[in-house]
């Protein structure tokens, strides 16, 4: 069993930045993939970035060029750095974690990008 703990969250004004953190209880080295999901309110949850354990990353259209997702093995967090905010990202933020052949949530941290 993993437990994930997401921080970081917050409100923010546009053109502004967020860290948000992904601290998991179990070291995130034999991790098969670590992302980033976000659900808006009325909205599907929809990935935001992908971290391969093989360090291939990916990262949604609507965010690429202003969130960049990394990891501290040390520390067993992964984080997400977030610039250039939008209101349009405003979401609960959540990390998924896969450990095959299983998989865990965190319970999300709130972004409010707002004037």
């Amino acid at each position: 069993q993993v437990q994930l703990v997401e921080s970081g969250g917050g409100l923010v004004q546009p053109g502004g930045s967020l860290r948000s953190s992904c601290a998991a209880s179990a070291s995130i080295s034999v991790f098969n993939a670590m992302v980033w999901y976000r659900q808006a309110p009325w909205k599907q949850r929809e990935l935001v970035a992908h971290m391969h354990s093989a360090g291939r990353i990916n990262y949604a259209n609507s965010v690429r060029g202003r969130f960049t997702i990394s990891r501290d093995n040390a520390k067993n967090t992964v984080y997400l750095q977030m610039n250039s905010l939008k209101p349009e990202d405003t979401a609960v933020y959540y990390c998924w974690v896969v450990v095959s052949p299983s998989d865990y949530w965190g319970r999300g941290t709130q972004v409010t990008v707002s004037s």
